[in-house]
């Protein structure tokens, strides 16, 4: 089976209002799996490092520049077509809107919320620890 080795960010904030953290979570548009809920990021291209791929997806899908900051876990999952190798990092936005130039919509998560949208298969399996940082 073929294996496909992406990157994932955890785009955690503090609302200014309620003062509560909250995860950015952004929903397929097209595919197999349009509607379903992920965690933004992509594949990672030859030479790269997850970090600048991390990076760089972003910054394509959402035009944001991120930090990208500590690796909380890589999920290993075997879709019918492919084997997904998915890194997963926290970061914050640095700088841009998180505008959804590829994604049908986003939201922000709380840790009472987060389980409430229909995630991606592989996605659910590092919400545990997402959730962990949301405290």
């Amino acid at each position: 089976m073929k294996t496909i080795s992406v990157v994932a960010a955890i785009i955690i904030r503090t609302n200014p209002r309620t003062h509560k953290k909250q995860v950015f979570a952004t929903q397929r548009g097209y595919g197999d799996y349009k509607d379903w809920w992920e965690f933004p990021g992509g594949k990672i291209e030859q030479g790269e490092t997850p970090q600048n791929a991390l990076r760089r997806e972003i910054r394509e899908e959402l035009d944001t520049e991120i930090n990208v900051g500590d690796y909380i876990g890589t999920i290993e999952y075997d879709y019918p077509q492919f084997h997904l190798s998915m890194q997963c990092f926290v970061c914050n936005v640095v700088s841009g809107k998180l505008e959804l130039l590829e994604h049908e919509s986003a939201t922000w998560l709380t840790h009472e919320t987060l389980r409430s949208v229909k995630w991606l298969p592989a996605d659910i399996l590092i919400l545990d620890k997402v959730e962990e940082l949301l405290r």
